[in-house]
């Protein structure tokens, strides 16, 4: 893989969250310009919406990476890092260079960081880090991110849906989670969202639930 990427901006030293964005939008697009299978979609609500992850690439991994340029501040950061360690395989902060070593101090070890500079007027991504698997998904959060009819349309795919299709939305998901092997189970959930029409804007849906500001998605209010 390269280990630095320079994406051309306008003229200007100062670097700004667009900036930021454009560089990941154009490393990501051509990364994945010749893989029909691999789906990049910005502003993905997860946890059923109450939280959106700035970009998330869905192909044999869900893979989310959270931009935080010079301008930004770190605040939030250790709360996102929570939530996005139950959901994703991989992880990684793209980060502006003033924040680069403060943000190491906060993100898991299996995050990639990449950093993000301006130079000769160009946002120049660098690789800090790689990221790893993630060692702590949470089974649960992930099939919550389902609405109920395509919880259902799983369950029938695998002829487990007689007597459940009208089932409350935990139920099914506590069916899934005891029917599936959870590696089948990622697959589809990740072969769904791909198809999912609107994936990138807020939907409502019978899986959701609110969330505190400890990432605890059975109570509170998401005050991220």
């Amino acid at each position: 893989m390269v280990n630095e990427m320079v994406i051309a901006g306008s003229h200007r030293d100062k670097m700004r969250d667009s900036d930021v964005r454009g560089a990941v939008r154009g490393w990501l697009g051509a990364k994945y310009a010749a893989d029909p299978t691999t789906r990049i979609v910005e502003e993905m609500g997860v946890w059923s919406g109450t939280v959106r992850v700035d970009v998330a690439v869905i192909n044999g991994r869900l893979i989310g990476y959270e931009l935080k340029s010079n301008s930004d501040t770190l605040d939030r950061l250790p709360r996102q890092a929570e939530i996005y360690g139950k959901i994703f395989d991989r992880m990684n902060l793209v980060v502006g260079d003033r924040h680069a070593d403060k943000a190491m101090e906060v993100i898991p070890p299996w995050w990639g960081c990449m950093v993000a500079t301006m130079r000769d007027g160009a946002v120049n991504l660098r690789w800090k880090r790689r990221p790893r698997s993630n060692p702590g998904l949470d089974p649960l959060i992930l099939v919550q991110m389902l609405w109920k009819e395509e919880a259902v349309s799983i369950l029938e795919k695998y002829g487990l849906a007689d007597g459940w299709r009208s089932r409350r939305a935990g139920e099914i998901s506590q069916r899934l989670l005891s029917e599936l092997p959870f590696r089948k189970l990622s697959d589809e959930i990740r072969s769904v969202l791909k198809s999912r029409p609107k994936l990138g804007q807020l939907m409502t849906s019978e899986f959701d639930m609110p969330i505190d500001g400890v990432a605890d998605p059975t109570c509170g209010t998401a005050r991220l």
